[in-house]
């Protein structure tokens, strides 16, 4: 094993030296360790948050066309550091390469958006009642935003935050997944370094739950980016509200795939494989839900098993697979308690089912109802469980049935009954004849219900997400009041 700075340095504005422990870096697809990583302390969020204050007014002041530059240099970065970047996404995540290519290439574009932001009109001019007043509306950075980030997709999904956070003249403190610290924290630092962003200006923070802690509770953070699970969410949610701190969260989904009877099932079935197996499930879009009519859901049922059947799991970084391991143990022992639970209740595995270590086969389940685990729970896993629905009413009911509020997906032959289906849903984002799994960078994105704060990401959502606003009123000349 190459020795990396990164193990025995954090990126607080540069590298320096901690005084947290070493965590082992491990491949979910064999248990070997395969490198350290230096972690932080709560002491190591202070020291960067003062860092940070101090260099905060000349990112923000500095010309943005210069800001841009730097965004660009990040992105060319990227695709010349492909090859490192997708290593480590294989080797630290379990992704299989396809699945690292293209989060690679999202990640590329997140840049290039970001570095358009900049240029942005920023602000507006309102009338004023006032006889010689001016009124500006302009927003304005937040100052220090923390980004706490999934191991999921741990480069895109940290990246489209940080980098719209650095271009609206933030600065920022990332704080990457345990089980990504490398992928999702350590090499971007070196991307941002080389691509010139000032000393100070970025900070990269890997640890667990008490660094995060001490990154939300920090008074000079001035927002928080989550991207994470419902229950962590929460938390983080109701320790910003007591601090009137700015959040934006991005948590869970139980996503339905809706079928209608006038549905082209082999199109249907195939964007349901991909929504439900794509990166072993462990998506916040994956298809977790089939909502199928009952006149099509035996021939549904085939084809999606049929599928499901001819999926290889392995290790990717060995083999040509369509799925690697799930991130852990822990992890993949919830999903087999799932399907074992869903199935002591009547549920019917159609393909798959079995666990073998961290790999879990690509699994459909039939005769699934609201009331088992694989209905209500968010899977993160290679599951599709098919509930049936005999009216448009009830597949309705069915989707909103969910607490969750991410995305959905619709599969019939006329746009105008599924687009009126997409009117009375409860779900920040409606995909009609495709799967749940969409991201767009130029598009905003995000949830309703436990799924998020209806907070956005993408596109000209970015502006006003990790910017502040401020009313400035200019008169000439001094006025009399009456006293």
């Amino acid at each position: 094993m190459t020795t990396h700075r990164w193990e025995n340095h954090l990126y607080l504005g540069k590298w320096q030296t901690s005084d947290g422990p070493q965590s082992a870096v491990i491949a979910p697809a064999t248990g070997e360790v395969i490198a350290q990583v230096q972690t932080a302390t709560a002491a190591d969020v202070e020291r960067a948050t003062h860092i940070a204050k101090d260099a905060q007014l000349s990112w923000a002041t500095l010309p943005f066309d210069q800001k841009a530059e730097i965004l660009r240099r990040a992105a060319g970065l990227i695709k010349e550091r492909a090859d490192d970047l997708n290593y480590w996404n294989i080797r630290e995540c379990g992704s299989i390469g396809p699945k690292s290519d293209w989060e690679l290439q999202a990640t590329y574009e997140q840049a290039q958006m970001a570095a358009a932001l900049p240029m942005q009109p920023c602000g507006q001019i309102f009338p004023s009642s006032m006889p010689g007043r001016r009124n500006y509306w302009k927003r304005i950075p937040i100052g220090t935003v923390g980004v706490i980030a999934p191991w999921n997709f741990p480069i895109l999904l940290a990246m489209r935050s940080v980098f719209p956070a650095l271009a609206m003249g933030n600065c920022v403190i990332l704080k990457p997944a345990p089980d990504s610290a490398v992928c999702g924290g350590a090499l971007m630092a070196e991307v941002l370094e080389a691509a010139g962003v000032p000393e100070g200006v970025f900070h990269v923070l890997p640890g667990g739950a008490e660094v995060g802690e001490a990154l939300v509770r920090n008074p000079d953070v001035g927002m928080i980016s989550f991207t994470g699970s419902t229950a962590v969410g929460e938390k983080i949610g109701e320790t910003c509200g007591r601090m009137l701190k700015k959040c934006a969260l991005e948590l869970g989904g139980n996503n339905a795939l809706v079928v209608l009877e006038d549905a082209d099932l082999e199109a249907a079935a195939s964007s349901a494989a991909w929504g439900a197996f794509l990166h072993q499930g462990q998506i916040c879009m994956q298809a977790g839900r089939h909502v199928v009519h009952r006149s099509v859901a035996g021939k549904y049922m085939e084809k999606l098993a049929e599928r499901a059947s001819h999926l290889v799991t392995g290790d990717p970084w060995k083999q040509q697979v369509h799925l690697g391991p799930l991130i852990n143990e822990t992890q993949a022992r919830r999903v087999e308690d799932i399907v074992n639970s869903s199935v002591a209740m009547g549920a019917k595995v159609v393909a798959g089912g079995e666990r073998n270590g961290n790999f879990f086969e690509a699994t459909v389940l039939s005769n699934v109802t609201p009331e088992m685990p694989a209905f209500g729970e968010e899977i993160f896993g290679p599951v599709a469980p098919i509930t049936l629905f005999d009216s448009d009413e009830e597949a309705i009911a069915l989707v909103n049935a969910s607490a969750y509020g991410l995305a959905a997906a619709i599969h019939s032959a006329s746009t105008e009954r599924a687009q009126s289906i997409a009117d009375r849903l409860r779900v920040g984002m409606v995909h009609i004849n495709d799967q749940t799994v969409n991201n767009e960078f130029q598009v905003p994105f995000g949830g309703m219900g436990r799924s998020g704060t209806s907070g956005r990401f993408g596109g000209p959502a970015n502006l006003d997400e990790f910017t502040t606003t401020q009313w400035v009123s200019v008169m000439e000349h001094g006025i009399q009041y009456p006293f």
